[in-house]
């Protein structure tokens, strides 16, 4: 079996993410080869920099056309919005890997499903209205629904309702505009390019494990489960024995000194390349700043172990219990994570604030100084801010770097 050390390990997955070497390029081509690699940019409402799925982007092809990503998703319909780990955008050429969902959705397989199903028996009326509406008049808000929904709970039905028929495959979100979501029919809004084989579900595991692991660079079978369709691989030690037995997967131990680290460690065949790359001084850093929804984090034990930094969002924690801030940006240097920044951007005034700044614990070198200015710069041109003003202290080694900057 091969040994790495914890190093290699770390950069491994950091390149697998398209954080290190050479940045895709910033265009809707890049784009799309970016989630082809990540799997899918997960959606979140909460916008105080800018959406989150617009900043894992940017934090790895830099400042891009927002008209980029939205030519892929509604004109090209390349993406489409579906439930990966969470609510997100995802790759309409994986459409048969996530029809598995869809389909279990319909059958009622899963306790939630069933629940909803129970609901929409009770309710069978509203469903054929909703259907019955966007089949005649194209696409709609849930708002369309509001005034004929006679006997209806208004709109929180409607939207029960809209999400479930999404989550069941007949409907998806065709546009949005300013947030709301318009729904049309699947059958209509997807491309007629966009693959329909059946698979089954074996079929499913063995393509979305090996997605989950390119993705991730290395990983156990716990962090491909959280991985990509998370908690959706009934089976996966099976098929990651039968990958490995396929020499599609190896092993690998991950080792500094007498520690090594707990679990069997996977490695997809495809990257070994990398992995050799990365042992022979092929490592070519950046430093960038991270969405609290980044695919490289979103698991905090992995994250804890990979980086040794401890990650709560504390968006629904009191003001006067924050630690670190209401919606923090990790700092990713190299193959660390080096600080925390807290900022709020005002498009009105075209201003980035930085309420919070934190150096984790003997990471406040004033060589990354300049280089996490340069990031913030950056951050603040891909929002459309003029000014960036630093409210909260600033760690003292970063502080010239910062006022030359700023």
């Amino acid at each position: 079996m091969r040994t790495i050390s914890p190093t290699v390990a770390r950069r491994l997955a950091i390149t697998a993410q398209r954080l290190a070497g050479e940045r895709p390029k910033p265009d809707a081509d890049g784009i799309l080869a970016l989630v082809r690699q990540l799997g899918c940019l997960q959606l979140d409402p909460i916008s105080v920099v800018a959406p989150s799925h617009r900043l894992v982007v940017w934090s790895r092809l830099g400042n891009y056309p927002s008209a980029a990503l939205e030519e892929l998703q509604w004109d090209r319909r390349q993406l489409f919005e579906y439930w990966a780990h969470a609510a997100s955008i995802v790759l309409t050429e994986d459409y048969p890997i996530h029809r598995r969902m869809m389909l279990s959705g319909r059958r009622g397989e899963a306790s939630w499903s069933r629940h909803f199903n129970l609901w929409v028996t009770k309710n069978l009326a509203l469903k054929r209205h909703v259907l019955r509406e966007i089949r005649r008049r194209g696409p709609l808000p849930a708002a369309a629904f509001d005034d004929q929904s006679s006997g209806w709970t208004g709109g929180r039905n409607v939207d029960r309702m809209l999400a479930g028929l999404w989550l069941r495959g007949f409907l998806v979100v065709a546009r949005r505009e300013a947030g709301r979501r318009w729904w049309d029919l699947a059958e209509r809004w997807l491309p007629a390019w966009t693959p329909r084989d059946p698979l089954r579900e074996r079929q499913v595991v063995r393509q979305a494990a090996q997605r989950s692991l390119r993705a991730l660079g290395l990983g156990r079978a716990r962090d491909i489960d959280r991985h990509f369709i998370a908690g959706r691989y009934p089976g996966l030690p099976a098929t990651l024995a039968s990958l490995e037995h396929d020499r599609v997967i190896e092993r690998v131990e991950v080792r500094e000194g007498c520690m090594t680290w707990p679990g069997s460690w996977y490695v997809h065949t495809e990257d070994v390349p990398v992995l050799d790359r990365l042992e022979h001084g092929g490592w070519e850093p950046r430093t960038t700043l991270l969405s609290p929804f980044d695919n490289l984090i979103r698991d905090r034990d992995r994250t804890r172990l990979l980086f040794g930094f401890d990650y709560t969002i504390e968006i629904y924690t009191p003001a006067a219990k924050r630690k670190f801030g209401y919606y923090v940006l990790p700092i990713l240097q190299g193959d660390r994570l080096i600080g925390r920044l807290d900022p709020v951007a005002d498009r009105k005034r075209r201003l980035l604030s930085l309420r919070a700044i934190h150096a984790e614990p003997g990471r406040d070198g004033r060589e990354s100084a300049s280089e996490i200015a340069t990031s913030i710069q950056e951050l603040a041109a891909f929002v459309g801010a003029d000014t960036v003003t630093p409210v909260g202290s600033i760690p003292a080694p970063w502080r010239q770097a910062f006022r030359k900057a700023f």
